[in-house]
């Protein structure tokens, strides 16, 4: 695919995921992660706020170090000096480096969290970039709250920024406010106006309080945006970020979509490891639920899913479990389960049921998965145990079978 159509992920577990509580990660886990994130195919790596803490900066420079090849390695910093010539600072090492600078653009964090003017705010913008480009020439400028910003004044700011050589342009959903028909035509304005804007690169960075960040993106993207700020799990501020395993999954497996027909460097297989890894360093794991990655994301228990996944996976799965990397889809036996899945888990133990048989044994089944939450190898076998039939074999069998619990 041509370049304008190949979608940069700008990953930033690191930076804004690790900013939320809960998610804090010692010097060797952000090594660690940042080697897996570089395995995982993402094009730019956010390595953190290197101003906002010693121990940041010492995070930021070990990966601009060790990671030689792969993404370009990213710090954030605010439209101040001192912000910018310690991101420069850590990032010296980096083979391939990006100086990420932002100022809000919406009159509210104007007036009451800088207390500056617009015009304040341009002469800013203009000032920093030009600084930032002193000592890279990859540099990104984000407008923070760009949803809630006058659209002219947001194409002005970002004129200016332009102009003083930034060559990304983020504009972020930072409150996770906007709904994807506004993300769209944001996105679709600014490029439209902006001057030289098919020489910049346009990015979104969506917030999940409203349970948009995703589709929100995948709007940005179908707008023009080709680049998306993303983490894994989604973790991120308040409700998360929009996470890179969704948007990753969603551009494969709908590829059919105007809006998915874009390339990445994503290695799906590495998706289901990679959110493992984050979870063992953080101090949470996904929902069970969560899509993708959750432990329940490929299981069934249900009967009539049970049912249509023995006759053809197809029937209830839009994907494989092995292609993100999870574990092979979980027949899971409980009080919902029918009884093609539970013939079927019966006879891997060495019971194959005749008709009247399974009857026997499904009632007994029923009884005790209501009262009984985990059913597990052992029991199902209990209710055959009486049976002549019931050998040591089987038995045997069973014990070298995987243990299934309804959890």
């Amino acid at each position: 695919m041509s370049q304008q159509d190949r979608l940069i992920f700008f990953d930033t577990t690191l930076r804004d995921g690790e900013q939320s509580p809960g998610c804090s990660m010692r010097h060797d886990e952000k090594l660690r992660m940042a080697r897996q994130l570089g395995r995982l195919g993402v094009d730019v790596l956010e390595a953190g706020f290197p101003v906002s803490s010693d121990g940041d900066f010492a995070a930021v420079r070990a990966i601009a170090t060790e990671i030689t090849e792969g993404p370009v390695i990213a710090a954030l910093a605010r439209c101040r000096e001192n912000d910018i010539v310690t991101a420069a600072r850590a990032l010296e090492p980096a083979q391939r480096k990006r100086l990420h600078v932002f100022l809000a653009s919406s009159d509210v964090h104007l007036e009451y969290k800088l207390k500056i003017t617009r015009q304040q705010a341009l002469d800013q913008v203009a000032a920093s970039v030009a600084l930032a480009r002193q000592f890279a020439d990859d540099v990104e400028f984000s407008a923070e709250d760009a949803t809630r910003s006058d659209i002219d004044f947001l194409v002005q700011m970002i004129t200016i920024a332009a102009e003083a050589g930034a060559t990304t342009i983020n504009l972020p959903d930072t409150v996770g406010y906007t709904v994807p028909e506004e993300t769209a035509a944001m996105f679709r304005t600014v490029i439209a106006r902006v001057p030289n804007a098919d020489k910049l690169t346009f990015s979104a960075h969506c917030h999940d309080d409203l349970g948009l960040a995703v589709a929100n993106s995948l709007a940005a993207v179908e707008a023009g945006a080709r680049q998306v700020e993303c983490t894994i799990n989604g973790i991120g501020e308040r409700a998360g970020n929009a996470a890179l395993e969704e948007l990753a999954t969603i551009l494969r497996v709908r590829n059919d979509r105007a809006a998915a027909k874009v390339a990445t460097r994503i290695e799906h297989e590495l998706l289901y490891p990679t959110s493992q890894m984050l979870a063992g360093f953080i101090s949470f794991a996904p929902s069970p639920n969560k899509a993708i990655v959750g432990a329940n994301a490929f299981a069934h228990e249900a009967g009539i899913h049970q049912h249509g996944m023995l006759a053809n996976p197809l029937c209830y799965e839009i994907m494989t479990a092995e292609s993100v990397g999870q574990p092979s889809n979980r027949m899971v036996l409980g009080k919902h389960s029918g009884r093609h899945a539970l013939a079927h888990r019966m006879a891997e133990l060495g019971h194959t049921l005749d008709a009247a048989q399974l009857d026997s044994v499904y009632r007994k089944f029923t009884e005790l998965a209501d009262r009984k939450k985990n059913i597990y190898d052992q029991d199902l076998l209990s209710l055959v145990s009486a049976r002549p039939e019931a050998s040591a074999s089987a038995f045997a069998a069973a014990a070298a079978s995987p243990v299934e619990s309804v959890a």
